[in-house]
């Protein structure tokens, strides 16, 4: 089964924006899919069994071997792939833990590294997800809430708020 079929009609990614203690932003080029040779940031799909702020903790460390925190919540990128699929990414705000040091993901991506916002925006390959968060300059950061539990009768194993 491909990811493609394994994730059916409805698709759910995360993407992080990891700003480092100097102001510099944690970027990729990807090897592959539409933003192949794009500086983009690092993303991935949510897992079974994970939530979203879990997953790009995750996909961040899988692709570049940084440690990261969730400051909070900052978008929604939503659309519709050729009239069917609902393609849907959160983007959450990172804080990298202890180094930062970049170790790419070979096999997944061309680069990884952390540039100032000022030589992003110069780059002519430089996703419109990049642009745009550049653009808007200061984001609005939904912090999270943790440790709430909205009634056993859901069942619930992880529960987390942005507001």
């Amino acid at each position: 089964m491909s990811n493609r079929e394994k994730r059916g009609k409805v698709w759910l990614a995360v993407s992080g924006l990891v700003t480092s203690r100097d102001g510099k932003w944690l970027v990729v080029k990807k090897r592959y899919g539409g933003l192949k040779g794009q500086w983009s940031l690092p993303a991935g799909f949510v897992e079974m069994g994970e939530t979203a702020d879990e997953a790009v903790v995750r996909e961040v460390k899988e692709e570049t071997g940084i440690d990261c925190t969730v400051r909070g919540l900052i978008g929604l990128r939503t659309g519709v792939i050729k009239e069917e699929i609902s393609d849907n990414m959160i983007l959450f705000l990172l804080e990298p833990l202890g180094a930062e040091e970049v170790i790419h993901q070979e096999n997944e991506l061309f680069e990884a590294r952390f540039m100032a916002p000022e030589e992003i925006i110069q780059e002519k390959d430089a996703s419109i997800i990049l642009h745009q968060l550049i653009k808007q300059n200061k984001a609005i950061v939904k912090p999270g809430i943790d440790g709430l539990n909205p009634g056993d009768q859901f069942g619930y194993t992880a529960y987390k708020l942005f507001f």
